[in-house]
């Protein structure tokens, strides 16, 4: 027989081979873990039997189960009949309720024979929790029609603990048990072993009751987990613990006599890993077994990193009693017993994943996937395709795209299962939770009874259609109208997802039938019209029933309007009746209902909107209130329609929805809403003025087909999801805005940023036409106008419009005094008061005629300062700050600066005043001028707006600049103004200026202008680079700077010329998009909706522009940016100016932007132009021609050490500076007052085959100059005169001597500036001189050129080349070769885009060569090509940036990067890296002036006190460090106190005062003496560093503390290993003695 030990995962002692058997055995062997792709399924099983070769698969199938396997199962679903388990790799059973326990069955029967409840019977739903470990074992399997197995499991310690018995438990062991008795002092519990008595003492089920049944008392029929503390009379009577830890903590042993047959699931035991092969691990555990897990029960986060001989702790998770197979699991939730795997919440089953990564596939058995979570999933194979035939296995290699929908969690494998069939995923239902009552369905039948039909919805959804609905009538023969397989169309009566129930009705009137669904009672208000069947007619009257069982009367009165006798004479069951509800009490489920439909049109003949109808405005009257809006008829002349309109879909503003829901009421009319969707079934409408707007202008995209990136479009938030937010848009068009593209601060909880139903505006950024997708941007730096005062105060003038709406509708309702108060009631009011009550935080409670019925409130703040003191009772005079009507709160101020009387002043629109915050609502902020006035400012700037942090917030008392906008109060009391500029600290992005006026003109309107009408308008506001007209009230145009004048003076400002206010008289010239700001033709359709762009030049180009032909343009400097100049020859025509080309003058190339300014006409030369003739390349110093003797200028861009510079020149150019044409006189430090950057000018000494050589000597550059020059410039031999003094630079020492590139033995090697950048001069002269003198050679003495090649000779260096070649191809595809340039840097990270590693070393590389430049530039790049969702990845780049910057940048710079590192990445990371930074490059000040920022930023995280006390500590500043921790103190919250004190204490150690940290560790432990922990940390310090008498004292203090006995042991035992290794026999026996009589102390109080 084979070695079961050695070569099979199976129990059982190791056995010796036979001789007939070793070739299958060493075949056996290799093919069960070493699986290959070739290799048949048969080829891993075991061939212990032929009928059970199937059980023996490494993947547990249900093929492979048999009768009285055991398995260790979760329970998933709990009912009151059976418990579904979950079971391992994605199987499932199901436990009848007969098969618990032999009490809990007695029980049943009992209470079936006397017919009545028992009060000890307990549901199995008051037993058992899904989530709950339970021993099962397998009873039968039955197989069905269709092929699926049915798993039926039994529980019942009897059957799973058969084979143990009294003799073989052990104390220790892990068993399942049942609660079969309660009694006085515990519990009797089955464990299923005859002739043992188990008991359970209340004292070790005392931790258990608390904190999982939460103090209820065990209950008969509950599973317990169960560890062996006594055997009693040789295992006739047991004790047994279920305390919590002591069953978590439980291992299975060799001492505890385990023998396969006796093996149970759940058990913990410590494994060794015999080998580790794709599909899984071989193991073996209790010195002799052996056991497998498979791919699907590893951990995860180990799964890589298993190796042979590796202990590790598995749990068993089956055992097959025909094979003797033991498959364990590694997986961490099930090696803690008494624990539950982890679970997902129900919201993700069902869920469709657009892309799943393929981690691993398993040709024999399924595919892993990576969900968009990063979970892990698990597809079966019948699951990848439709068919076997259509299966493709080489779709499914690692990383492949899959898109799949979540079927199924299992909770045994902690894995969701999911299918990549087409027909599953395009699924409507999936699971019962899918299905709602009224929901219309299709069917298939597939059985007849006499109960009813029963329709399969789909595979795991079956619903029964009751005899009485198979038709309008009732069918006597129902078979003759169905066949088994038919489709059927009907509609769900009742759904209870729970209980798997499910009931259909085929009726054509219910299933075809658009009145509303009456599902509940709460829903049947007075009025409303519906359809009903009727079960039953009395002389009484009828019985109509509804959906969900609702049920009413029709009396007889109301039958009819002419009188019947006999109602069951005129109805029969089951009859479809529509009906009108009279009256109906829905705590009795009382409904009164009539036939009598009065003279109504029927609402069921209602129009569909249609899509003409989305655009028009229309009024609705409610009808109903629901949670979640409102239900509404349309008003129109044809009769009524029902829609709805969600709560978030009543305003703009997310404060007012809920306000305009709390006051509005049923009979209410709405005016202006207008049609959103309409599915058919449900018509939904919308109030938002934003989304309206949009659509009455047109500024919508209908269909798909017309989205273009760029646009920005309106719409609202559909769905917040972690990963980001779905916004859908009118018309139905849907689109994502990433975490990333979400706001222009980082995001940690998308929800803190957006709410589902908030208006937003969205930037479309990118479009898959393929997939239909749709990526939108909802930053405010890319959706906003760059106006940002203008678009706040449009939302606060919109925000107290919809107030005023709603304070009209509450005036004229006036139902009560306290209505009528709130809208008499505005900011500004003076109130007299009476004191009520003051509260502990300062605040104050008022009372008084005017606002009863209210709440009236002022903080400490308003109540003039804690000076002033007011007493309960006390009059006084108060103002009103603000009125809050859905919490009926109003807010009101004592300070006598607000309630002093002043003369009103008068104000002017756009004026300057500074004003002092005094309250903060949710929209808006009320603030007090210094004229006393009161003015509301909004706290968004823009709708998307939403996200401020702590430090952003307004605060009230603080001091604020705001901009006066509205100066008269009207309705709502306050003057309206807008926060200014200097105050607000937003990020924008850098617009040009251009877009910036065209995104002024806050809406398009509709105009009649063509191209060539003359208008005539008023001058709105005058920019650098246009001028905005308003043409009239509602109408806006731009003139272009460049047609203003016809003749320009160069350096002047056109646009200066115009005055706000002025007249101007111009003609249409073209017109811009709203949204892409593109010129749109005069044909097109959307012109009349175009901003009309004009010109006030008498000068008119035929198309609107100066020709291109130009020589010489004027153009309109308007943005300055880092390497060129940006200009404007027309709106649509720009160029460029690179930086060399703007001047010959250094003093002006080294500060443009003093030269240039926004605005300023220029003349260029135009030098060229793109491809479409609209963008062109421009020269302010005419066309260079970089001939020899000429005189440029240049910008170092590189310096090479020992060598010269190397300089960019105009045109793109570059050319070279050889050491010795730096200067006219010899420096020791020839190349140090150069650095990149540096604009010099530059001498052209030749120009031969694009080598540009230069010099940068002033007797060069300045030839009449009279300066002397000290170090004569040395061309040739003869320039050289005996005796004179030559100064120059070492190039190459040779064994001849050494060169100097400034002596006229340079000309033997050659002219001018070596090209080799990375020559070495040390290392290489004597080769470069040889090579380069044999050329001169060469070209001196034709004759000595070499012969003509031979054909031989050509053949021979044709082969060696290739060679050569064939050896460069080898060594670019080595896998450990180092990359050497920058290509194979790029190949790398091509490959490999979001590894940061390659990133950095690509940066390095760059760095090394002193490219500083092409550094920065690999880092932006690796930031745009890194995914967002890699942060980890992108913050190491900006680590890596902020490095560079602080070496090799300057501080502004350095800040540059580090404000958009905390824009883009978490905050706290980004500061704790610079800290890191400016520490490590001993910058201690700016370390120490952004810890202080950080202490303000982020005084919760204790992390960050921590890092500074660090920082002070090794700066020596001790005493800093003291009142640091005080600080800390006060500031963190008190359960971190013990710990941050503790970690300041090892600081202290470490880099501190050793005394004052022993103060700290003594002062903590006084107040804490029974934290273990601090004590433990206390004694590892002073092992380390104090003496041994010390430790001797500390472990004398703590083990004479009162702890309890587990801690007393873990002190005690450290004591003693401390004396083994530092102390004497006599101390470790001391040790041993007070151990002793602490136990014996314990004992003899147990006794007492």
């Amino acid at each position: 027989m084979a070695s079961m030990e050695e070569n099979f995962p199976r129990g059982g002692i190791q056995k010796k081979p036979t001789e007939g058997k070793t070739s299958n055995t060493k075949l056996e062997r290799d093919n069960l873990f070493d699986v290959c792709k070739d290799k048949n399924i048969l080829t891993i099983m075991l061939s212990m039997t032929c009928q059970d070769n199937h059980s023996m698969l490494l993947f547990l199938l249900s093929q492979a189960l048999c009768e009285g396997m055991l398995l260790l199962g979760c329970i998933k679903e709990v009912s009151d009949y059976e418990l579904v388990v979950s079971l391992p790799n994605g199987l499932s059973g199901f436990v009848p309720v007969t098969q618990i326990s032999d009490a809990y069955s007695k029980l049943l029967s009992k209470q079936v024979a006397q017919g009545e409840l028992l009060e000890d019977l307990h549901s199995l739903v008051d037993l058992y929790s899904p989530g709950t470990l339970v021993r099962c074992i397998v009873t039968t399997i039955e197989k069905s029609a269709d092929g699926r197995r049915s798993i039926k499991l039994s529980i019942d310690p009897k059957k799973v603990n058969k084979s143990l018995n009294a003799s073989a438990l052990a104390s220790g062991m892990l068993l399942s048990g049942f609660v079969s008795s309660v009694e006085d002092h515990g519990y009797l519990i089955d464990i299923g072993v005859n002739g043992t008595n188990a008991f359970l003492p209340r004292q070790k089920a005392q931790n258990y009751i608390k904190t999982v049944k939460k103090g209820s008392d065990l209950k008969i029929g509950q599973n317990l987990n169960c560890v062996i503390v006594e055997v009693k009379n040789g295992g006739r009577v047991v004790l047994l613990s279920i305390d919590r830890s002591e069953v978590a903590s439980s291992l299975a042993t060799e001492r505890q006599n385990w023998s396969l047959s006796n093996l149970l699931p759940g058990l913990v035991v410590k494994a060794r890993v015999q080998k580790v092969a794709p599909l899984g691990i071989k193991l073996s555990f209790l010195s002799f077994f052996t056991g497998i897990v498979d791919f699907m029960h590893m951990d995860p986060e180990k799964s890589m990193s298993y190796s042979p001989d590796q202990v590790v702790k598995a749990c068993i998770i089956s055992i097959n009693p025909t094979t003797k197979v033991v498959r364990l699991t590694l997986r961490q939730a099930f090696l803690h017993p008494g624990g539950s795997p982890n679970q997902i919440s129900n919201d993700r089953i069902g869920a469709v994943v657009e892309e799943s990564t393929v981690k691993a596939f398993y040709k024999q058995f399924g595919a892993v996937f990576e969900l968009d979570d990063g979970t892990l999933a698990f597809a079966r194979l019948k699951h990848l395709s439709k068919t076997r035939k259509s299966f493709k296995p080489g779709a499914f290699k690692a990383g492949c795209k899959h898109k799949c929908r979540i079927i199924d969690y299992s909770l045994m494998d902690e894995m969701c299962i999911v299918s990549l069939k087409y027909q599953i995923i395009e699924a409507r239902f999936l699971q019962y939770q899918d299905i709602h009552t009224g929901d219309v369905l299709q069917g298939k039948v597939f059985a007849l009874k006499p109960i009813g039909m029963q329709v399969k919805v789909t595979d795991a959804i079956k619903g029964l259609v009751p005899s009485m609905h198979l038709a309008d009538v009732i069918l006597k023969q129902p078979e003759k109208k169905y066949n088994i397989g038919d489709q059927v169309r009907c509609r769900v009566l009742e759904c209870n997802p729970a209980g798997k129930k499910l009931i259909l009705t085929l009726k054509k009137n219910l299933v075809q039938s658009k009145l509303p669904v009456l599902s509940n009672y709460e829903d049947a208000k007075p009025g409303l019209i519906t359809h009903g069947f009727v079960v039953c007619a009395r002389e009484f009257g009828c019985i109509v029933k509804f959906y969900n069982d609702v049920k009413g009367l029709v009396p007889k009165n109301e039958l009819s309007s002419e009188p019947i006798s006999c109602p069951d004479e005129v109805f029969h069951e089951g009859q479809v009746v529509k009906v009108m509800v009279l009256k109906c009490e829905p705590e009795q489920e009382r409904l009164l209902l009539s036939f009598r439909l009065s003279n109504k049109p029927a609402l069921d003949d209602r129009k569909e909107c249609t899509p003409k109808k989305k655009q028009e405005m229309v009024d609705v009257k409610i009808l109903k209130k629901r949670d979640n809006g409102l239900e509404v008829s349309v008003l129109e002349d044809e009769g009524n329609v029902i829609a709805s309109i969600p709560t978030v879909h009543l305003s703009d503003f997310v404060a007012t929805c809920k306000l305009l829901w709390h006051c509005l009421q049923e009979g209410d009319v709405l005016p202006r809403v207008m049609c959103l969707s309409d599915n058919g079934e449900r018509i939904i409408l919308s109030r938002k003025s934003a989304v309206i707007s949009a659509v009455q202008e047109e500024q919508v995209v209908r269909n798909f087909s017309e989205i273009q990136p760029g646009m920005l479009l309106t719409g609202y938030v559909r769905n917040v999801m972690p990963f980001g937010v779905f916004v859908e848009f009118p018309f139905g068009v849907t689109g994502l805005a990433p975490k990333v593209s979400m706001s222009d601060k980082f995001v940690t909880d998308t929800k803190d940023h957006f709410v589902v139903g908030q208006t937003v505006i969205a930037k479309v950024m990118s479009i898959d036409e393929e997939k239909q997708r749709v990526l939108l941007n909802l930053k405010v730096s890319e959706c906003s106008s760059g106006d940002s005062a203008a678009e706040s105060f449009a939302l606060l003038n919109q925000y107290f419009k919809e107030m005023k709406e709603i304070r009209n509708l509450l005036r004229r309702r006036g139902e009560s005094s306290m209505t009528q108060g709130l809208c008499e009631l505005v900011p500004g009011k003076e109130l007299q008061l009476v004191v009520q009550d003051v509260k502990e935080d300062g605040s104050a409670l008022f009372s008084g005629g005017c606002v009863t019925g209210l709440t009236v409130t002022a903080t400490r703040y308003h109540l003039g300062g804690q000076d002033k003191k007011i007493i309960p009772g006390e009059k006084t005079k108060a103002l009103v700050l603000h009125v809050d009507a859905l919490a009926s709160k109003v807010y009101v101020s004592l300070r006598e600066e607000l309630l002093k009387r002043r003369a009103k002043q008068r104000l002017t629109e756009n004026s300057q005043h500074y004003a002092i915050v005094q309250h903060i609502a949710e929209e808006f902020a009320i603030m007090s001028l210094e004229t006393g006035q009161l003015a509301a400012i909004p706290i968004a700037s823009h709708f998307n707006d939403t996200f401020r942090f702590d430090s952003e917030k307004l605060k009230v008392g603080q001091t604020i600049s705001a901009t006066l906008k509205a100066v008269k109060e009207n309705d709502h009391g306050l003057l309206l103004a807008v926060q200014g500029a200097a105050k607000k600290n937003v990020f924008v992005r850098v617009r040009n200026e251009s877009e910036t006026a065209l995104e002024e003109v806050l809406a398009a309107v509709k105009h009649s202008l063509s191209l060539g009408d003359v208008v005539t308008g008023t001058v709105k506001s005058v920019k650098p680079t246009h001028v905005t007209v308003a043409i009239d009230d509602k109408l806006t145009g731009s003139i272009h700077a460049s047609r203003i004048l016809d003749e320009v003076p160069i350096g002047s400002f056109p646009t200066f010329t115009l005055k706000a206010g002025q007249k101007v008289t111009a003609r249409v010239v073209g017109g811009r998009d709203v949204n892409t700001h593109r010129y749109l033709p005069i044909t097109h359709p959307h012109f009349t909706r175009s901003i009309p762009e004009l010109s006030a030049s008498q000068t008119l180009y035929p198309y609107g522009c100066p020709p291109l032909l130009l020589p010489s343009v004027k153009e309109l400097a308007y943005n300055i940016l880092k390497n060129w100049l940006e200009v404007e020859v027309a709106p649509d025509i720009r160029g460029r100016v690179p930086h060399l080309l703007l001047s010959l003058s250094t003093k002006v190339l080294k500060h443009p932007e003093k030269s240039f300014k926004n605005g300023q006409a220029i003349s260029a030369t135009v030098t060229g132009t793109d491809v479409t003739e609209t963008n062109l390349y421009l020269s302010l110093t005419g066309i260079q021609s970089l001939e020899q003797g000429t005189i440029t200028v240049g910008m170092v861009t590189k310096v090479t050490p020992h060598i010269g510079l190397t300089i960019a020149l105009p045109g793109g150019k570059t050319g070279k500076v050889s050491i010795f044409h730096l200067s006219d006189t010899y420096m020791e430090d020839p190349l140090g007052d150069f650095k990149a950057g540096k604009i010099v000018r530059c001498y052209i000494l030749s120009n031969e085959n694009g080598k540009i050589q230069l010099s940068l000597r002033q007797s060069r550059l300045n030839p009449k100059s009279k300066s002397k020059v000290e170090d004569v410039e040395i061309t040739c031999i003869k320039d050289v005169k005996k005796g004179q003094l030559v100064r120059g630079y070492v190039k190459s020492i040779t064994s001849s001597g050494i060169r100097k590139p400034g002596e006229a033995p340079r000309l033997q090697v050659s002219v001018g500036f070596t090209w080799d950048e990375d020559m070495n001069a040390m290392d290489i002269p004597v080769l470069n001189q040889k090579e380069e003198s044999s050329e001169s050679e060469e070209e001196e003495d034709p004759h000595s050129k070499r012969k003509k090649q031979t054909k031989k000779e050509k053949e021979l260096e044709k082969q060696k080349k290739e060679k050569e070649l064939c050896k460069l191809e080898a060594a670019l595809m080595d896998p450990s070769r180092q990359p050497q340039s920058a290509d194979d840097f790029d190949r790398l990270v091509l490959s490999s885009p979001n590894s940061s590693i390659l990133w950095l070393q690509y940066m390095a590389f760059h760095l090394q060569a002193t490219e500083i430049e092409k550094a920065r530039a690999v880092a932006e790049r690796a930031l745009k090509t890194i995914s967002f969702r890699e942060e980890q990845e992108k913050l190491n780049v900006w680590v890596a940036l902020l490095n560079l910057e602080n070496m090799y940048g300057t501080e502004e710079t350095l800040m540059k990067v580090f404000e958009r590192a905390v824009q883009y990445n978490e905050p706290l990371k980004v500061f704790q890296h610079l800290c890191d930074i400016y520490a490590s490059s001993e910058k201690y000040k700016q370390a120490e002036e952004l810890y202080h920022t950080m202490l303000k930023r982020f005084r919760q995280e204790k992390s960050v006190w921590l890092k500074y006390a660090s920082f002070l500590l090794k700066q020596g500043q001790t005493e800093a460090t003291h009142r640091l921790l005080e600080r800390a103190v006060k500031a963190l919250p008190t359960k971190e106190h013990v710990d941050v004190i503790s970690r300041f204490a090892q600081l202290e150690f470490r880099f501190g005062d050793a005394e004052h940290a022993k103060a700290l560790f003594e002062s903590t432990l006084s107040s804490y003496p029974k934290r273990t922990d601090i004590w433990s940390i206390y004694i590892d310090i002073m092992i380390k560093h104090g003496s041994q008498k010390e430790v001797r004292d500390i472990f004398e203090r703590v083990v004479h503390l009162s702890l309890a006995p587990k801690k007393m042991k873990f002190l005690f035992k450290r004591y003693l290993d401390y004396e083994k290794k530092f102390g004497t026999t006599e101390s470790v026996l001391a040790v041993k003695r007070a151990a002793l009589e602490y136990v014996e102390t314990k004992s003899s109080l147990a006794d007492i």
